[in-house]
């Protein structure tokens, strides 16, 4: 039996459906199809549109159409006042957010797919003025639209495939999961996203790792070395796998040379400073490396500044490698 899967995009940048796009295959239709998905409609990928997409959403509803996975891109707005009369669905005079409550209500799965149906993410910052939350969250507190107790048909929460945009992979092979029955509660995290994606951290397998460890910083973009200390960078706290999982097979954004914002995690679109800068106290980052006790953080930074190779110092302030790893005869002990 097939998954069939219908996309739905609310208030959001049109991103997350960008980035599906560039999975990791030269057939992304032909992936779904053999995988055991069949994707129902995609506003970007589907022909129909007006009487048609209204016509399927109905049969949903109904019963003649199976809706075994619903996913939702972008920030449901509940403005002005609590009546979704700011995202209108095109041709039904029915607020987005009452259609995603209906299907909500027949689907299997609830998936989100990005931060902004997760969370409410950039769409829900500073005094979002279009009262836009998630689906089953509004930053980290519960509730969003559908509520906390919400569950699915097939009994589980908001399946939360956080990221702006979310990597291809981690919807491709939640929704191959889904298909093939081997997706259950055990399988999200506290804060309901895929556990095979965000029970790594973006600090695994940094290229910059030598640096961290030496905590040999940036300073300015072009640096190599880690921009944790200096640069905003909160890798070492952001549950993703982005530097072991690339994207395109190629790269991440501190592969880029750009500082990870945790666009994974609820409220990362409101620090409260600057993306590029660390915030600190009295000389100390505010954000540390998860699960690492300020005073430990302290004592070994002391430590490892004091042993830092002066080859690794000199790179770490250079946009390019100045000092290579001197070879010699380790005799492979």
């Amino acid at each position: 039996m097939t998954l069939s899967v219908l996309w739905l995009q609310a208030g959001g940048c049109g991103g997350c459906s960008m980035s599906l796009l560039n999975a990791d295959t030269p057939d992304f239709c032909g992936l779904l199809r053999n995988n055991g998905v069949d994707l129902l409609w995609h506003p970007a990928l589907s022909l129909d549109e007006g009487p048609g997409l209204s016509g399927l959403l109905q049969d949903c509803l109904s019963g003649r159409v199976r809706l075994d996975a619903l996913c939702i891109e972008g920030a449901l707005l509940r403005g002005p006042q609590g009546s979704g009369r700011f995202h209108i669905l095109a041709g039904t005079g029915v607020s987005m957010i009452e259609w995603v409550r209906r299907l909500c209500a027949v689907a299997t799965h609830v998936l989100a797919v990005g931060s902004c149906a997760a969370w409410g993410g950039v769409a829900a910052t500073a005094s979002n003025a279009t009262e836009a939350c998630g689906l089953q969250y509004e930053d980290e507190r519960l509730g969003g639209l559908l509520g906390a107790e919400f569950r699915a048909q097939g009994g589980l929460p908001v399946i939360n495939i956080a990221g702006c945009p979310t990597h291809p992979g981690w919807v491709t092979d939640t929704l191959m999961a889904l298909a093939a029955g081997a997706f259950t509660q055990d399988d999200l995290d506290p804060l309901g996203r895929p556990r095979f994606y965000s029970d790594r951290l973006v600090h695994h397998g940094c290229t910059r790792n030598e640096y961290y460890e030496y905590k040999a910083s940036a300073s300015k973009p072009s640096d190599l070395g880690c921009t944790m200390e200096n640069m905003g960078c909160k890798g070492t706290q952001a549950h993703a796998d982005c530097n072991t999982r690339l994207w395109n097979g190629e790269g991440s954004c501190t592969r880029a040379g750009f500082a990870c914002i945790s666009c994974t995690e609820p409220g990362f679109q409101n620090p409260g400073h600057a993306f590029h800068i660390t915030p600190k106290l009295a000389g100390i980052p505010v954000g540390l490396p998860t699960d690492m006790p300020k005073a430990w953080f302290v004592a070994l930074a002391s430590l490892s500044k004091s042993a830092t190779p002066k080859r690794v110092k000199k790179n770490a302030a250079s946009d390019h490698v100045v000092v290579p790893p001197v070879p010699r005869k380790t005799g492979l002990r």
